[in-house]
């Protein structure tokens, strides 16, 4: 059975991004990079809404600017399977599929039928997957920067939840880890 589980970065008032114009959370640095590539090599596939799924379209093809660390993060994104949640989206890249009707049913099948963590990606999608009591778990990185403002990790209000684990990440990040309660 799957787990979805809901994870992005922070910064410390809880924004994913910054409001127009403004600041924005740094890109990590190699050491939190290679976390992330190790976390996403472990992931049995990703649930994105179409905002951050067509962000996350930047890995589909190699780039000369890359380094060894962004071109294995490439590596393993791509042999992910993607499913992307989208009314407006025609179409999708490579190992994804488009999920446009009856989102609910899908990951209920989903979590039937896959072994392993399904990362939820975009605020909105795991607002709504909460809502149906379809998130097994948050993963909030906190990362030491205040944006001030911006698009804030949770799309809706704050779920009641239970801390379950906290651990140190690479470059001065905190890793919560919290459940339902």
């Amino acid at each position: 059975m799957a787990r979805f589980v809901f994870g992005m970065m922070q910064s410390l008032d809880g924004y994913v991004a910054g409001p127009p114009g403004g600041p924005e959370l740094p890109m990590p640095g190699p050491a939190l990079h290679r976390h992330f590539n190790d976390h996403v090599r472990g992931l049995a596939g990703c649930l994105y809404g179409r905002r951050l799924y067509e962000m996350m379209r930047y890995w589909d093809e190699d780039r000369p600017e890359w380094d060894a660390i962004a071109r294995d993060y490439a590596e393993a994104w791509r042999a992910r399977p993607k499913w992307v949640v989208s009314g407006s989206l025609t179409s999708v890249g490579p190992n994804a599929t488009l999920v446009s009707r009856d989102v609910e049913t899908f990951v209920r099948r989903l979590k039937a039928e896959v072994q392993g963590d399904i990362d939820v990606a975009g605020p909105e999608l795991a607002g709504s997957l909460t809502d149906l009591g379809l998130i097994d778990e948050y993963h909030l990185y906190l990362r030491p920067f205040v944006l001030g403002g911006g698009k804030p990790y949770f799309a809706g209000a704050r779920p009641p939840l239970r801390l379950a684990a906290s651990d140190l990440v690479p470059e001065d990040a905190v890793r919560l880890a919290f459940v339902p309660a």
